[in-house]
């Protein structure tokens, strides 16, 4: 298979290097990849924004599969444009993938099938918002309704916090996706992520996880794109995992059908498991970032398969194979990361550090000659698998303490609520 991968985080380079271990993979194409997807396929200079450009580059190089990594590009329509064209694609239709561009889109379907999430109200001003929140309270979470690169939902903890977060996003802080507001009841209870991969019609469900998504130990500080991840979760059990989906999965799957906008690709199903059982928290429609990381290092079958029966509709011939083990990702960042930082820094010893049971998946990277510069926020992902989360999550520090980089930080307790 010839295919052509879109995007250029730890994700994709989790993916890819997943990839080249199929026997099928002929050739491997990454738009525009990273410094570690450029040692393991070719990173191209494509603008992803420019459609028919994708578009001439897929039927031009004999592309088989497209695969979009991130969610700018299936909200903006791509995978629409590529299949006019005839070209099969590993995500979301633009309508489906409103399900993560739309926080609204979403609480309108939670409404329609029934799917438990937080009560919430909607706002496209700024002085009928902050009266909502005079009466509501806090703590509460406001969330800009559109993409926001994971940094447009505040938990407010006080009600002066709230007021600035509202403020914040009708200000233009966030961009357009701040041009409406979901204000919602803030659940108590312990996150997860359940991932499934969806063709429309039939469903297989990937292990649970479970991310870090402030900034700094003890869940402090600022929330961010994912500090960390590890699978599988053990608050996810198979009785928890049952109720998930048949809950809030599939009724949300059944009723993107039913409106005539099927849902293919990847529902990462944002969780709070609390004391009345799980509820939404939010939709995301590709894989999560760090999670995607974990998965790909426990995942024991052909991905291209589980990727290409998906965008065919056959799914259902297709039943992946799982590690029995835990898989842990720590997030190497540059310091001042969710907020400013500073670009080029050079990154030492991140190299020769891949084995059997770690890996080292870019993220913000690139490479001068032999020199790994970072060039993101989110800059290292260093993966293990173990037996356990202890064995996973030492194997994992271990490998971070080798790499010298003075101007970036990680988070030292990953994987805490798994110990």
């Amino acid at each position: 298979m010839r295919v052509l991968l879109i995007g250029s985080g730890g994700r994709e380079h989790a993916l890819a290097w997943k990839m080249t271990q199929s026997e099928r993979l002929e050739k491997l194409f990454v738009a525009p990849g990273n410094g570690g997807t450029q040692t393991i396929a070719e990173n191209i200079a494509l603008d992803v924004t420019d459609h028919a450009a994708v578009v001439d580059f897929s039927l031009r190089e004999r592309i088989d599969l497209v695969v979009v990594g991130p969610e700018g590009p299936l909200v903006a329509g791509i995978s629409d444009d590529l299949r006019a064209a005839g070209i099969a694609v590993f995500g979301p239709s633009k309508v489906a993938a409103q399900l993560e561009g739309s926080k609204a889109f979403t609480k309108a379907l939670c409404d329609e099938m029934g799917i438990p999430t937080a009560a919430y109200a909607k706002f496209d001003a700024l002085e009928p918002a902050l009266a909502y929140l005079d009466q509501r309270g806090a703590p509460i979470v406001i969330k800009a309704d559109g993409l926001a690169a994971g940094k447009g939902v505040t938990v407010a903890e006080t009600l002066e916090q709230a007021r600035e977060a509202v403020r914040d996003c009708f200000s233009g802080a966030f961009g357009a996706a701040g041009a409406e507001v979901v204000i919602e009841e803030c659940l108590i209870g312990e996150e997860a992520s359940l991932f499934a991969i969806c063709d429309g019609e039939h469903t297989i469900l990937m292990p649970a996880a479970q991310d870090h998504k402030r900034a700094f130990d003890e869940d402090k500080g600022p929330n961010t794109g994912g500090m960390g991840a590890y699978a599988p979760a053990p608050v996810m059990t198979d009785a928890m995992i049952e109720r998930a989906y048949r809950e809030i999965v599939a009724p949300a799957i059944k009723g993107m059908a039913a409106r005539g906008t099927p849902f293919s690709g990847v529902l990462f199903t944002g969780l709070m498991i609390t004391s009345e059982g799980p509820k939404l928290i939010e939709f995301n429609t590709r894989f999560g970032d760090p999670e995607c990381q974990v998965l790909m290092m426990l995942l024991d079958s052909d991905v291209l398969d589980i990727l290409e029966a998906t965008a065919h509709g056959t799914l259902a011939n297709v039943s992946p194979r799982w590690k029995r083990e835990t898989a842990l990702t720590v997030v190497l960042a540059a310091n001042g990361y969710p907020g400013s930082y500073e670009k080029n820094t050079v990154i030492a010893n991140a190299d020769g550090l891949d084995g059997n049971t770690v890996r080292v998946f870019h993220a913000g990277t690139v490479r001068d000659d032999n020199t790994l510069l970072a060039n993101g926020g989110r800059v290292l992902n260093v993966t293990a698998i173990g037996e356990n989360v202890g064995e996973a999550r030492e194997r994992a520090y271990h490998a971070v303490d080798a790499i010298d980089w003075p101007d970036g930080f990680c988070r030292r307790d990953i994987g805490w609520r798994g110990l």
